[in-house]
Parts: C-alpha cells; sequence; structure tokens
C-alpha cells in the first residue's frame, strides 16, 4: 500500500477520486430521494435512476474511443468541469423534469469518466499491481461513499437541494484542481490506436470482451450482479420510508454507512490479498452480498431499530467492493492497454443497461408485489452471479493468483 501511494501520479488520482466520488455519492442518494419525495410514486423514482443510466448505454461506442484516443488525464478533468456545468440547474430547487434531464446530463459525462480513470490505473502503477491499486480506490471510495451518502440526505433534509448542489460543487472544484496537472507515469502509456471510424474501433472492443475467454464468465456474473443492483436502487428507498419508517437523513446514513465494511475491504485488498485471483474475489463476494443482503431484506419481520440495519449494512459494504475490484482487475489485466478504454466503456454501458433493467422491473412490480418480495429476488441474483463465477473446473486452486506482467518503465 506504501509503495502504490509513494508513486506520485498515482497518489495524485487516488485523491483526486475521492473528492470526484464524495460529490457523485451526494447526488446519487439525494436525487433519488428529492423525486420520491415530490411524487411519492416508485415508479416515477425508477424513471430517474433510468435515466441516470440510459447514456452510459448510449455513449458507449463514444466513451471508450475517447479513453483510448484522448490523453485520459485531460479527459478526467474536462469531465469533472462539465459535472459541475450541468448540475448548476438544480440550484433553483427545480421540478422533476429538470432533475431528470440533469441526472442525464450527469450520465453522459460519467460515461467517459469511469472507463478512462481506470484504463489510467495500469499506466500509473504497472499492471502487476492493479488489484491492490484498485483495492486502495474502493478506500477512498468507501469513505467518499460514507461522507458523500451522509452529506446528500442530510443536507437535503435540513437545507434542500439548493444546498445539496452548492456542497456537490465544492467537492468537485477540488477534483478538478488536483486532475489540471499532467502524469508522470510508472509504466509505459498505452500506444495511440490507429483513427479507425468510432463505430468499428468500438466494436473490436466488444469483440474482444465477447471472445476472450478469460472474460466472457465474467460478464455473464456481471450482468446478474446488475440487475441485482438496479433492483437495489429502487427498493432500497421505498424500504426505508415504506417499512423502517425513516427518513431522508436515515436513507443517507444506511447508503453511506456500506463504506465503513468497504473500507476494511479495501485495506485487504490493497495489502494481504493483493494477489488474490480476480475472479474469486468476484465470486466470492457475490455470494457474501446476496447473503447479508438475504438477512436484511427479512430481518423487518423482527425489528425495524434503526442501529441494527446500519450494522448489517457495514457488513455488506465490504463484499460489495470486493466485487468491483474483482471485475475491474479481471479486466484490466486481461485487455491490451491500447483497447481498455473501449472494452471498459462496453463493460460499463452493460452495467447501465442492467441496472436500468433491474431498476425498471422493480419500479414496475413493487406496488403489487411490495418490496419484501423483489428485495428476496434481488439477493437471490447476487447468490446466483457468485455461482457462475466460481462455477470453473479447479476454481479453489485459483485463490490466489499472480500477474505475469510486463517490466514497469520508469519516466
Amino acid at each position: 500500500m506504501k509503495q502504490l501511494l509513494g508513486v506520485p501520479a498515482f497518489a495524485r488520482l487516488w485523491v483526486a477520486a475521492f473528492f470526484g466520488e464524495t460529490a457523485e455519492w451526494m447526488l446519487q442518494v439525494a436525487l433519488p430521494v428529492y423525486v420520491f419525495q415530490r411524487t411519492g410514486s416508485a415508479a416515477t423514482t425508477a424513471l430517474s435512476i433510468v435515466l441516470g443510466l440510459l447514456p452510459a448505454v448510449l455513449l458507449s461506442p463514444v466513451a471508450g474511443v475517447v479513453a483510448d484516443r484522448w490523453n485520459r488525464r485531460a479527459v478526467l478533468f474536462g469531465v469533472c468541469c462539465g459535472l459541475a456545468v450541468v448540475a448548476l440547474p438544480l440550484l433553483a430547487e427545480p421540478g422533476v423534469a429538470v432533475v431528470y434531464a440533469v441526472m442525464a446530463g450527469q450520465a453522459a459525462l460519467a460515461s467517459v469518466f469511469e472507463p478512462a480513470r481506470n484504463a489510467l490505473v495500469p499506466e500509473l502503477v504497472g499492471v502487476a499491481d492493479v488489484t491492490g491499486a484498485n483495492g486502495l480506490m474502493s478506500v477512498n471510495g468507501s469513505v467518499a461513499r460514507l461522507a458523500g451518502g451522509w452529506a446528500g440526505g442530510a443536507l437535503l433534509g435540513f437545507g434542500g437541494l439548493a444546498d445539496v448542489i452548492t456542497g456537490y460543487l465544492a467537492v468537485l472544484v477540488v477534483a478538478a484542481a488536483l486532475l489540471a496537472k499532467p502524469f508522470r507515469r510508472v509504466a509505459a502509456p498505452a500506444p495511440v490506436p490507429a483513427r479507425e471510424p468510432v463505430v468499428r474501433a468500438w466494436l473490436d472492443g466488444l469483440r474482444e470482451l465477447t471472445h476472450n475467454r478469460r472474460l466472457w464468465r465474467t460478464g455473464l456474473a456481471l450482468v446478474c450482479t446488475s440487475l441485482a443492483q438496479g433492483m437495489f436502487l429502487v427498493l432500497f428507498v421505498v424500504y426505508v420510508f415504506d417499512v423502517l419508517g425513516g427518513s431522508e437523513a436515515d436513507a443517507g446514513l444506511l447508503r453511506g454507512v456500506q463504506a465503513i465494511g468497504g473500507l476494511a475491504a479495501g485495506f485487504a485488498l490493497a495489502t494481504v490479498a493483493r494477489r488474490a485471483a480476480p475472479a474469486a474475489l468476484l465470486g466470492w463476494g457475490s455470494l457474501a452480498l446476496g447473503l447479508v443482503s438475504a438477512v436484511i431484506w427479512n430481518l423487518s419481520l423482527v425489528t425495524t431499530a434503526l442501529g441494527v440495519y446500519a450494522g448489517l449494512f457495514v457488513v455488506a459494504g465490504a463484499p460489495g467492493v470486493v466485487v468491483g475490484a474483482g471485475v475491474l482487475s479481471e479486466i484490466q489485466s486481461a485487455v491490451a492497454p491500447e483497447r481498455a478504454g473501449r472494452v471498459l466503456s462496453t463493460t460499463f454501458a452493460v452495467v447501465a443497461t442492467c441496472t436500468t433493467a433491474g431498476a425498471l422491473l422493480a419500479g414496475t412490480l413493487v406496488a403489487t408485489t411490495g418490496p419484501a418480495v423483489l428485495l428476496n429476488v434481488q439477493s437471490g441474483v447476487y447468490v446466483l452471479a457468485g455461482v457462475i463465477a466460481l462455477a470453473r473446473r479447479g476454481w479453489t486452486r485459483q485463490l490466489v493468483w499472480r500477474y505475469r506482467a510486463a517490466p514497469s518503465v520508469k519516466s
């Protein structure tokens, strides 16, 4: 861990990611709650989540090629500035239609940010250390989730949406400032690909994702985890307000405290588990997340005490981070650097598509089935993802796996 943070470029990206993710979590918590308060409708809340995900699907070809062709640090800086501009209309306590438009704009910019950032990590630390680097990224991501989730819910409850946006803009400015200067790379930068047409370049990346024998099972498990996450995004709000009788601050707290468990998992990934097999991380993490989720959703039959749920959401945060790190490490280490951006953008498009499907499914059915039934289905889908990731011959002998890394290039 100290070795990774001793790389100045990665350390700066790491801190910038913290501020960027803090800002993102403020809106991720505040905006669905704001829409639910204004409309009282789970279906409308689901629509807001869909509009926040759809651009990632539609812009996947462009986002991946941008991440491969342009300077990735400059792309991240430009996206931070764009996110700040797009959020300005929310300062006026807008109607639901304006919130929808802003969420779509934010998602469009984020569709470029994620593949560029994750494709940049191997260039800054080397392929051999990507699991450790992803673990460290998840550490500050977990802290950002705790801080941003709590701040988004609390500011919305006590001051309204304008206060949320003011805090969001302040945090985002810090992230942009940290990305303003060029990075010095440890590994060789990705070669600039030929200027082939955008659609053809994206299709090449898609072909690599679907034909790479190492990645196809990962992709299938990712479909399941994304469906489950989409269901959660809608049902969580309904569950907190209608089942637990909670408030805006309670929703922010429960989403935020997952970061505590995520912190522990992130530190483990950056240290003792930094050589763990990515597929094993994905599989065991998904199984654990499904089982913990099942306990949470059924515990309302016994108690609705917020403190109990806060503790369980802390536990749930750890396998969530493990799943994310497993997916990213598998792709970063299996894909050629010059194609990493487009493959990652395609991956995020799959995630967004399946998350959208899960949100629409939950928003459509919750009025007739109630949240408890669907949440149990959601936890079962996580378990299915774990089974898929681990159901390979000899997986029990692959709990530890070392990358075949190319030698680092000093600069």
